[in-house]
């Protein structure tokens, strides 16, 4: 059964930085591309990034490109995201998902950890 977790969020002052990490189980990082995806409340699903299973790279968001960086951690397991010059409009849940391809659905997420950037 593929499973992810996120965690790491919490309250920040604008212009601060997080790194949010996912342990994912049941998986490797060839089986499934992984993606960052967050939704703040009343609005849609944003995705944030994506590490293909192909090759490793990654693409992200206009909204976040330039400040957030994913990287991986092939013997924990483990996926991050390094968010910096963080803006109240980062405000959201951010979830890590499994994804056939970073173009395709997702396949299955964990529960989301909770970021909140006051201005």
């Amino acid at each position: 059964e593929v499973q992810l977790q996120a965690s790491g969020g919490g309250l920040v002052q604008a212009g601060e930085s997080l790194r949010l990490s996912c342990q994912v189980y049941g998986f490797t990082f060839h089986d499934y591309s992984i993606a960052w995806f967050r939704q703040a409340p009343g609005k849609k699903r944003e995705g944030v990034s994506c590490m293909s299973s192909s090759d490793g790279s990654t693409y992200e968001a206009d909204s976040v490109k330039g400040r957030f960086t994913f990287s991986r951690d092939r013997r924990r397991n483990t996926v991050y995201l390094q968010m910096n010059s963080l803006k109240p409009e980062d405000t959201a849940v951010y979830y890590c998902a499994a994804y056939a391809s970073c173009n395709g659905p997702p396949l299955g997420w964990g529960q989301g950890t909770l970021v909140t950037v006051s201005s």
